[in-house]
């Protein structure tokens, strides 16, 4: 029994969404770990704003190269060559493997020599000091690209084979790797030991995913076999995905360059709103969306329209059966969630006021930040990747607009109101594409989903704010036990009451 049930989850895609999303829970939670032991130590000043701004250079390049680019061109054809010669299919992946890492190293080199002139631009709002300290991070940082570009091949691999357990543990390594450098290399190097601990979580991310691509048989050679149509393939579909992966950088770019010209910790507070409204995000929509990439592949490769149609219909209400009640929840319990993570030490109140506001802005278009990577990826499974990344030009323009005309009215929370709009924009748009690409993608059943868990989640949350304010006579909301008391009970009530109407009303999704 028990070898059955790994069987199952290790290769289906429920299991591996359920694999993903544990250990994508595990990441995150350990995520927040971080975070707290980031902000409890240095609170959001000049410290964690130079972290957090030099992690920009080393993003911009691996994200923007490697990072779903890859995922999204290499999968399909691989998967392709594999049906067909599995020689074939391991020369395109040793070949990938090697541009990769030949073009992370030569970015990696550029980046480093001019470093201190691009965190002018990056962070124009930071004094000269710290400017220069950004730049000793981001040189540092870089050193990890050159591991996680190796590390994403290997997750290509194990993705495109449904092995998700390895895939599932990298960023929980990574994690640690970041948790090591806090608490060990900090106190041995000072604020260097931050970004030394970025390079040992890059290698751990792809050190544990090596044996099982040894055990799948994958053998390196050093060689790149440019002869091969499939190589080029993947080359020409990642063009439009790395255009893509470069807008939402250039989003990050420019947050960046807004919230160094504002308050000291502004950057700080933006990127600690956003990683908590990313947990949701990260735990259960991202996995999903991976689990079901190469089953829209493969149905896409038998040209059969109605499994991808009906595997994409099933995906997208299992997300919103969790996103939308996660909205509402986190808008509710804001000020909670922001104090009860980060709320210690260097961190004090009117830190905790700035991110919540803007964590509950951010958390407006959660269900529009779930469904995009879904929805993108039934793209590349056609393997259109150009499509996407239109909407995601016009998200961009968009963002940067909306951020200039509310920063100056809402200060760091416009930033987030301003995405939110953006990404809800963004994914109306792909939908209505990814429709007239398809045809008929079951609305219907999917628009009464979408309705009742709306209705139900509306409910839960007056639920929950009713018990906010019930159990605040009982309880020291001073404190921070007394703030786990009041929204552990209000949750529970709240999660009590979605299930229970969802089971009442005989929700599909809400069997699963």
């Amino acid at each position: 029994m028990l070898s059955s049930i790994r069987k199952k989850l290790t290769t289906t895609i429920t299991g591996g969404a359920i694999t993903i999303a544990f250990f994508s829970l595990l990441s995150r939670m350990l995520g927040l770990f971080r975070d707290r032991l980031l902000f409890s130590t240095f609170g959001a000043g000049d410290t964690l704003d130079t972290y957090y701004a030099a992690f920009r250079l080393p993003d911009l390049i691996f994200n923007t190269l490697v990072l779903g680019a890859l995922s999204a061109a290499f999968i399909p054809v691989f998967l392709e060559y594999w049906h067909k010669n599995k020689q074939d299919a391991w020369k395109i992946a040793n070949s990938v493997l090697n541009i990769i890492l030949i073009t992370m190293v030569i970015l990696g080199l550029l980046a480093f020599y001019f470093a201190p002139e691009l965190i002018s631009l990056i962070a124009p709002g930071f004094d000269l000091e710290k400017r220069l300290a950004t730049a000793e991070l981001t040189r540092i940082m870089l050193i990890g690209i050159v591991f996680l570009g190796l590390s994403n091949i290997a997750s290509s691999i194990l993705n495109a084979f449904k092995r998700f357990t390895a895939f599932a543990v990298a960023p929980v390594m990574y994690n640690i790797g970041i948790i090591l450098g806090i608490m060990v290399l900090v106190p041995l190097f000072g604020i260097q030991g931050l970004a030394w601990g970025v390079v040992l979580g890059a290698f751990l991310h792809f050190l544990v995913q090596f044996p099982s691509l040894s055990r799948l048989g994958f053998k390196y050679s050093p060689a790149v076999h440019w002869k091969m149509k499939g190589v080029w393939r993947i080359g020409w579909l990642m063009l439009p995905r790395t255009f893509g992966l470069a807008i939402s950088q250039i989003n990050q770019v420019v947050s960046t360059i807004i919230g160094s010209t504002l308050a000291i910790g502004s950057v700080a507070i933006l990127n600690a709103a956003n990683n908590l409204q990313n947990v949701p995000i990260g735990i259960f929509a991202i996995p999903i969306a991976l689990a079901y990439f190469p089953l829209f592949s493969e149905a896409w490769v038998k040209k059969d329209m109605p499994e991808l149609i009906a595997a994409f219909s099933k995906a997208m209400r299992r997300i919103l059966l969790i996103a939308i009640p996660s909205s509402i929840f986190i808008i509710l319990l804001r000020a909670h969630i922001v104090r009860l993570v980060l709320g210690a030490g260097a961190f004090d109140w009117s830190d905790t006021i700035l991110t919540a506001r803007t964590l509950s802005f951010f958390a407006v278009s959660l269900f529009a930040q779930s469904l995009i990577p879904l929805i993108a990826r039934v793209f590349y499974a056609l393997q259109d990747t150009k499509t996407p990344v239109i909407a995601s030009a016009g998200s961009l323009i968009l963002n940067i607009y909306l951020s200039l005309k509310l920063v100056g009215i809402m200060g760091i929370a416009g930033l987030g109101l301003a995405f939110s709009i953006s990404s809800i924009a963004n994914v109306l748009v792909l939908w209505l594409l990814l429709r007239k690409r398809l045809g008929d993608l079951d609305d219907a059943r999917v628009f009464s989903s979408a309705m009742k868990i709306t209705l139900i989640s509306v409910l839960a949350g007056w639920a929950l704010y009713a018990t906010l304010f019930m159990i605040a006579s009982y309880v020291n909301t001073q404190t921070g036990f007394g703030l786990m008391v009041q929204a552990g009970v209000a949750g529970v009530v709240g999660l009590a009451v979605y299930v229970g109407l969802g089971t009442l009303m005989k929700l599909e999704e809400m069997k699963i």
